[in-house]
């Protein structure tokens, strides 16, 4: 498994603009709340417990954010269950409002990230590596971190990483 730095450094290539970098702020966000929304709408019965498949994919990945960085995941826990409880929210407004919002939300999304690549001339890391998808989130948790003076050895290293010649995904 890559470490945490190594993969910020593959999604760091991809993202030095600070206008794509801002856009990304706002599109990741929206992006996941989109799919929690579309999620959302799908009920997993697990013997007695019922848990959406949105709630099942944020444990998932937040579990992956665990073995990468415990704090970063902490962060990224709080800020999934903020997102969570808003899709939930407008899961109970019923389908055809969260699918509404789902879309809307998700075509936004997407269209931020776009218009940030273009101001970087660089398509989107996703395209040569997908899971990078999942890097983007925590990516850009650890960015906060960062600006406020956290994490300064990750930081470091994910700087050194970048500028060394890319070996792939």
């Amino acid at each position: 498994m890559k470490t945490l730095e190594e993969q910020m450094s593959f999604y760091l290539r991809y993202h030095r603009n600070p206008k794509n970098r801002l856009t990304h702020y706002f599109g990741v966000p929206l992006i996941m709340f989109a799919l929690f929304v579309l999620l959302g709408l799908v009920r997993l019965q697990i013997g007695e417990v019922s848990i959406t498949a949105a709630s099942a994919l944020a444990i998932a990945v937040l579990a992956y954010y665990f073995r990468l960085d415990a704090v970063l995941a902490g962060a990224m826990t709080l800020f999934t269950a903020v997102l969570l409880i808003a899709a939930n929210r407008v899961c109970t407004l019923g389908a055809p409002t969260a699918l509404t919002v789902f879309a809307v939300a998700f075509v936004g999304g997407w269209t931020l990230q776009l218009v940030g690549h273009a101001f970087e001339g660089r398509k989107p890391a996703l395209v040569d590596n997908f899971f990078q998808i999942f890097i983007a989130p925590i990516f850009l948790m650890a960015e906060v971190f960062f600006a406020l003076g956290y994490k300064r050895e990750v930081a470091k290293r994910v700087q050194e990483l970048a500028l060394q010649p890319e070996r792939g995904a």
